[in-house]
């Protein structure tokens, strides 16, 4: 018969707890960490990778950058994004008269933004985007345009992950 050698303090049942349980009960016996946001008061902190809504990129004349190629309509998987191109005497040539998107479709991947040549569609940081009804769902161009200084951050990541 094998002799262990008896735990001072009565605490065996410790030993045959798993070690990462134990980091984790320490910790929150410590109070170390903070596991509750308290929303809306407090915001989670996003990484920059965090694709919420797209929308289209407004330049500082107040026009979009987007030239009605169609690519970001063609790339997208659930066929949310509808366009309707029309002709300009300006430098770009072509302009959507009509951009639609239809966020209750949308299950943002990310492709219509990969499939854009102008970088004129992006992943916003927009993630609420909640209604009660479905025609609240449906997001015209006039709502999706956000000007290019609100959008820094996601741009900054895109032009960071073409350089890899």
């Amino acid at each position: 018969m094998v002799q262990r050698a008896a735990v001072v303090g009565g605490c065996d049942w410790l030993m045959g707890l798993d070690p990462p349980f134990l980091v984790n009960l320490s910790r929150f016996l410590r109070g170390s960490q903070d596991f509750t946001v308290y929303f809306p008061e407090q915001r989670f902190v996003h990484a920059p990778a965090i694709r919420g809504m797209p929308v289209l990129v407004q330049m500082e004349n107040g026009k979009e950058r987007c030239v009605a190629c169609g690519l970001c309509e063609w790339a997208c998987p659930t066929s949310c994004i509808t366009i309707f191109p029309a002709e300009t005497n300006d430098a770009v040539e072509r302009y959507p008269e009509i951009f639609d998107i239809d966020m209750s479709r949308c299950m943002f991947c990310g492709l219509c933004e990969e499939a854009c040549p102008e970088e004129a569609i992006v992943m916003s940081r927009q993630i609420e985007i909640a209604s009660y009804s479905r025609e609240g769902s449906h997001w015209h161009k006039q709502d999706l345009l956000v000007p290019v200084a609100q959008l820094k951050t996601r741009t900054d990541y895109l032009r960071s992950q073409y350089e890899r």
